[in-house]
């Protein structure tokens, strides 16, 4: 029985790992308006090191042009020098990694602000 516990333990846990594809560089999409204060947090995590998580503050009515800058900036301020980061077509984020850095995986892990739809593109 135990080992019947253990083998479906693995198989819920193989598409989770079959997901993890870190890459040198990552879209932010920005879609639509903040209906309520709150916040986005995001986990970038280098394949040579410590994920690092990023919370930005999303103020209620901030358009999502507005909410790519705040990322944009939240994202330098904790990250410095390491990743290049940049806003894109307005309503995008560009989150790049500097030449001799490793590849990362980014993820949000937690949004508590409505009406935003934020999803992240491998490129």
């Amino acid at each position: 029985m135990r080992s019947l516990i253990r083998f479906a333990f693995v198989l819920l846990l193989c598409p989770a790992l079959a997901l993890a594809a870190p890459s040198n560089k990552w879209r932010i999409q920005v879609s639509s308006d903040a209906d309520s204060d709150g916040v986005v947090a995001f986990r970038i995590a280098p394949t040579n090191s410590a994920p690092v998580d990023v919370t930005v503050q999303v103020p209620k009515n901030a358009g999502e042009n507005h909410i790519a800058r705040l990322i944009r900036d939240t994202l330098r301020a904790k990250l410095g020098d390491r990743y290049k980061v940049e806003v894109d077509d307005g309503e995008d984020v560009l989150v790049k990694k500097r030449t001799g850095g490793a590849d990362f995986d980014l993820t949000i892990t937690q949004q508590s602000v409505s009406g935003v739809r934020i999803t992240l593109d491998r490129e």
